[in-house]
């Protein structure tokens, strides 16, 4: 299956996408949320969309797309996944897995905005593969680790790297702004995707080529990441975990190349769909 939520922010109403089609799956009465995941929510899903198959509503193609996934109890991501990107930035590649997270305030549609924050002047950008927990997951072994997997989907890790690198302490503080993690267009489930670990992964800004590369060059897979993260934080079902970046990023360039009011960036992973976003700067409402 595709799940997909759509409508204004904060009201999103759950869906499918079947052959391409969106289609209004709120009859089925449950958001995609941790209680959803928990109770088995996939399978009574499906079965919801066996019963229901000639009478789903189309949803039209201008109506917003909202993150594939409410509101989480958390987003971890992991930092410098790709040897490439480590050395851009003039970084170790890691030993074990760097764990950073973002607010799940940054979490926005797809196609959402970027909002350049208040005095920020390095904005940039991150096409990242993102997986979602199913079940409650503690000291789990990586022989069994794609068991508490329930899906994948396309993520944008937006970063301001000022904050990140420049303002001391970690780098939660230029990963959780908000719109900084443009989730979707739809979260598929494990039987969706042939390969997870061969996946052409792409981003564009203004049409120009920046990343572009593949889910093979991960260092830490994702049976090695649920296992890992699960030994230091319970990861409940729901939660959304992005595995990091291949190189590209603005920051790897000399001069670094950043975002600005205007900026349109495009991008996709292989059978996860794609995105796009116009960067705006901050103003306030």
């Amino acid at each position: 299956m595709k799940l997909i939520r759509f409508g204004e922010f904060g009201k999103e109403k759950p869906g499918v996408m079947i052959e391409g089609k969106r289609y209004d799956a709120s009859g089925f009465g449950e958001d995609y949320n941790e209680q959803f995941f928990e109770n088995d929510g996939l399978t009574r899903l499906a079965a919801w969309l066996e019963s229901n198959q000639g009478t789903l509503t189309e949803v039209s193609e201008d109506v917003r797309l909202g993150s594939c996934v409410a509101r989480p109890s958390k987003i971890v991501c992991i930092g410098l996944n790709f040897a490439d990107h480590a050395r851009e930035t003039g970084a170790a590649i890691p030993q074990e897995p760097i764990i950073f997270f973002k607010s799940t305030t940054a979490l926005s549609g797809p196609n959402d905005d970027i909002i350049i924050p208040r005095n920020s002047v390095k904005t940039d950008w991150e096409v990242e593969l993102a997986f979602v927990i199913g079940k409650k997951a503690q000291y789990v072994d990586e022989s069994e680790a794609l068991d508490y997997v329930a899906g994948y989907c396309l993520h944008n890790d937006v970063s301001e790297r000022e904050f990140q690198i420049e303002r001391g302490g970690n780098w939660s503080k230029g990963k959780g702004c908000d719109t900084f993690a443009p989730m979707g267009p739809f979260l598929a489930t494990q039987d969706e995707i042939e390969d997870i670990n061969n996946l052409k992964m792409w981003l564009t800004v203004n049409g120009k080529t920046f990343q572009n590369s593949n889910t093979d060059q991960l260092i830490f897979k994702i049976p090695t990441l649920v296992s890992y993260l699960s030994q230091f934080m319970t990861l409940l079902p729901g939660d959304i975990i992005s595995t990091g970046t291949p190189p590209g990023v603005g920051l790897g360039f000399n001069p670094p190349i950043y975002l600005k009011e205007g900026d349109v960036v495009e991008l996709g992973i292989e059978n996860l769909g794609s995105s796009k976003q116009v960067a705006k700067n901050w103003s306030r409402n």
